[in-house]
This record gives C-alpha cells, structure tokens and sequence, in this order.
C-alpha cells in the first residue's frame, strides 16, 4: 500500500544520519522564504511611497503568495543538494506538495479577493468559498502525498459518459473534470487581469474618466471571452460548436433580452459618448444625485439624501436627462423674498444682495445678483440669485446660510418682509341694509 510504505520510509529517515539535515533544510527554506517576502513588501512600499503617481496593483498583497512559492524552490534545491550528498530527501518530498498546496490556496485567494471583493469587505459567499476550497486543496495533497491520487484519476478516466448514438461520442469523468478546472482557472486569471487593467486606466487622468470606464469594461469582456475560448481550446472541445449556440443566443436575444440587450448597448454608448460622467450631477424623471458607477447595464445615482437608485442605462438614453455639470459646474440657485409695500427698493435690493456676497460656496464671478420678479398681493417679490460651483452638495446649505443673514435683517428691523392682510372695511350703508333686515322681523312680531 502507498500509505505504508510512506509511512515506512519516514520511519526509516528518522534512524538515518541524514534526517537532521532534511529538517535544517525545510526550516532554513521557510525563514528564507519568508524573509525574502517581507524584504519585498518593505521594498514596495518604500517604491510606492516615493513614487505618488505608481498605482497600487496588488503587488503587496501578492507577497503572501510569494513567501511559499520561495519555499517551494527552496525545497527543490534542497532536495537536488541532499540527493547528490547521497541522503534520502522523503521528508523533504513530503513538504514539498504541502508548501505547493499552501501557495495555490493563497493565490486563489489573492485572486478572488482583488476581483469580488467591494470596497475592501469581503462577503460572506466569498469567505465561504475560500473555506470550501482550502478543504479541498488540503484533501487533495492528502491524498497526493498518501499515493491514492493515481487511483482516483485512474477511476475518473475509465468511467465514460456517452451522449448520442455513436460510441465514439463519449467522454469521462476525468476530462469533464479536467475541463471545469481549466475554464475557472483561465476565467479567474481572466477577471484578475481584468480588475488589474481597470485599476491602472483609472490612474490615467488624462484621459475621460467616461472614457477610461468603457475601455476597462470592453478589455474585461475580450479577457472572458478570450479565457474561455482558450479553455475549452485546450480541453479538445471543438469551438465550431459554438456556432449552434450563438444563433441560440440569437434567437434569445430577438425574442425575450431586447431590453437587457438595450441596456447593455445603452451602456457602451454612455461611455464612449461621455454624456455622463462619474461625478457628474443630473436629474432623470423623479430622481436627482449624483453619479457613483456607470456600468454597462446600470448606473447608479446617490441622491443628496444618501439614497443610492440604480437606474436601467436605456432610461438614460431614451429621455431627457438633465445635467447640471456637462460642460461647467457651476449652478445658478436663488431664494425668493418678499419685503413689505412701501419699503425703499434703491435700499434694501443692494443690502439683500450683501447678504450673499461672501457666503461659502458662493461665486465672486458671476457675481450674486437681484431682480424684482412682480407686485405680489402680500409685497415686492425679490428673487436673489447666486453661483456655485459644487452641484453635487446640493444647494440647501447655502440658501439656508443666506436665508439666515436676512433673517437677521429683519430682526433688527432694516428690512420688512410682506405678510398676508385681509381688507375687512365695509360700507356704512352696507351695514345698516343688514342690521335692519336683522331687526324688522323683531319689531314686526
């Protein structure tokens, strides 16, 4: 049995002079490797921070995957070193698939984690898929190590499943087996390449951020579709199937996927148009905020209230979108006032206008200006306008701080605000019609 004679010649390391020279060497590879790991990330941090414009890659956080993969070198020339001094190297042999198993785990975590983890927190789909995969991994080496894995594979590759008629059309455990590995390897490199390809357009400012979006959306499909084209390549698959499949999708997309179909072209147009861009401030229908994310089927707008709608990217084209900051941010607000009759406008217009001057947020250029609107029933009906330049904040803030400067105005009596006044005078003749009806039926009785 494999698992005994492993067993065995463990056992038969331990009594031979040899062995402490195999343990010296596993420990010398593991403080190596990991010190050269550290040395890196000292190194890249050092790099990163002279350097303001390098982009943060991920390049630290690989260090974790580096440190094992060192050992593993490290174990091999070991291994090539004891066995030329005429040792035996079986504990050595045995360490080697563990470290290898270790750095695969943690570069499946590294990868996943620079994909589908949002904003630094990672979810807990993911933590439970990293948990499944690392028991996996370790059976796996378990059974590598015990000398079962031939065995399996051997079982895997004799089991055939047939489909059609012919018995030539059949395939076995082993490549289906063998091909679900390959297309989730060659997608997970696909979307990390991805993700890192975004990362680094989004540090080129000299592009449109528009711009920057759709090419990092557009390389991330040709890297899917390239890793899963090359996958299935490398299995044996033979790709002229997908021809069946294409017209499929087709038909799919005629019948029942015209509007997700419309979304995702809606997208594209969005991005390469630049009628939008991140940041910018819009009104569509009912809603109003900013935008955060403009992906190529939804884009999502955070209102002034922290509310965050996600809105279908055809809504963006097929109606009128109002954009506050297209082509300038800078955003006319007002507040209305109404002063009293009888108040002196060459006075009070030039005072209320001061009253904005100076206020944060305000514009110098163009300069916060006054009209009178109309004769309203209650007063002179005053609008103040003024300029800003950050729509996204909203304009609440600042009308309210103008709103309280001539609130303190009115308070200390230098300007009379309009109120509502009901005329209640009646003729005299008018009274005494209806004080006599009132009265005649009483003297008449």
């Amino acid at each position: 049995m494999p698992l005994t004679n492993l067993i065995d010649d463990l056992f038969d390391d331990l009594s031979r002079p040899g062995m402490p020279w195999q343990l010296g060497s596993i420990v010398a590879s593991i403080l190596f490797g990991w010190l050269s790991a550290q040395l890196v990330r000292l190194w890249w941090r050092r790099r990163r921070g002279e350097d303001g414009s390098l982009l943060h890659t991920g390049v630290e956080s690989f260090t974790r995957v580096v440190a094992p993969l060192l050992v593993v070198g490290l174990l091999y020339l070991a291994q090539v070193v004891l066995t030329k001094t005429h040792f035996h190297t079986n504990i050595v042999k045995v360490a080697i698939p563990v470290f290898w198993s270790l750095a695969a785990i943690r570069l499946v975590f590294y990868l996943l984690r620079r994909v589908f983890a949002r904003r630094g927190q990672l979810g807990q789909t993911l933590v439970t898929f990293e948990k499944i995969f690392a028991l996996v991994a370790w059976l796996a080496v378990a059974l590598y190590i015990t000398g079962l894995w031939p065995d399996i594979f051997d079982f895997l590759d004799s089991y055939k499943i047939q489909f059609g008629p012919k018995k030539s059309n059949s395939v076995t455990l082993a490549d289906i087996a063998q091909a679900v590995a390959s297309v989730v390897v060659m997608l997970m490199l696909a979307l990390w390449a991805g993700a890192a390809l975004e990362e680094r357009l989004m540090g080129v400012h000299a592009l449109h951020s528009s711009l920057r979006v759709a090419l990092a959306r557009l390389g991330r499909a040709l890297m899917i579709v390239g890793a899963v084209l090359l996958s299935l390549n490398l299995v044996g698959i033979d790709l002229t199937v997908l021809s069946v499949f294409g017209g499929a999708l087709g038909v799919g997309l005629g019948l029942g996927m015209q509007r997700i179909a419309s979304n995702y072209v809606s997208g594209f147009i969005i991005l390469l148009e630049r009628s939008l861009s991140i940041g910018d401030m819009i009104t569509v229908s009912t809603f109003t905020g900013k935008v955060t994310q403009i992906n190529t089927r939804y884009t999502v707008l955070q209102g002034l209230d922290g509310v965050e709608t996600v809105l279908p990217n055809e809504l963006l084209i097929s109606g009128p979108v109002q954009n506050q900051s297209l082509t300038t941010r800078r955003v006319r607000a007002s507040t209305k006032i109404t002063v009293a009759y009888g108040s002196d406008l060459e006075q009070v217009m030039p005072l209320l206008v001061a009253q904005a001057v100076g206020t944060p947020r305000v514009l110098e250029d163009p300069a916060p200006g006054i009209s009178l609107s109309r004769f309203g029933p209650d007063g002179y009906e005053l609008d103040l306008g003024f300029w800003i330049a950050d729509p996204e904040n909203g304009q609440g803030g600042v009308v309210s701080e103008i709103n309280k400067k001539v609130y303190a105005l009115v308070q200390s009596g230098t300007v009379k605000l309009g109120f509502p006044s009901v005329d209640t005078r009646l003729l005299d003749s008018h009274i005494a019609s209806v004080v006599a009806r009132i009265t005649q039926p009483a003297q008449n009785s």
